[in-house]
């Protein structure tokens, strides 16, 4: 037997937390507020959709963005999670799997994003 959070409690969980997420980009971590080093070629937040939790684990469906770089050069390296497209609640913040050099015109899509407890009691 695993120790851990019930299957049952992390997803109900995970769907209340990210019911409906927006997606920032950053420069580097975002701190414990989610305001540290946000991008400036692109300011906006992006919507996530993403699907019911199972098994203590969130998935995106499809993709978030695209972000339109409008004159900077800068390294994406970092996202964090928003409860809105404006203000709104900041509620997790993560690397990305590999930094992305972004400059002017450029445009970048989050293809993979996934939120999970571990690890689940079976």
């Amino acid at each position: 037997m695993t120790v851990g959070i019930a299957s049952g409690v992390a997803n109900s969980t995970l769907d209340s937390i990210f019911g409906t997420t927006f997606v920032k980009l950053h420069t580097a971590d975002p701190g414990a507020a989610g305001a540290t080093a946000a991008a400036a070629g692109d300011t906006t937040r992006k919507a996530a959709t993403m699907a019911s939790a199972s098994g203590g684990s969130k998935a995106m469906t499809g993709t978030a963005g695209p972000w339109t770089n409008g004159g900077t050069l800068e390294t994406i390296s970092h996202i964090s999670l928003w409860t809105a497209s404006t203000a709104g609640t900041f509620n997790l913040s993560g690397a990305l799997s590999a930094s992305q050099a972004w400059v002017s015109t450029n445009t970048l899509t989050l293809t993979s994003l996934s939120v999970s407890f571990t690890p689940i009691a079976a």
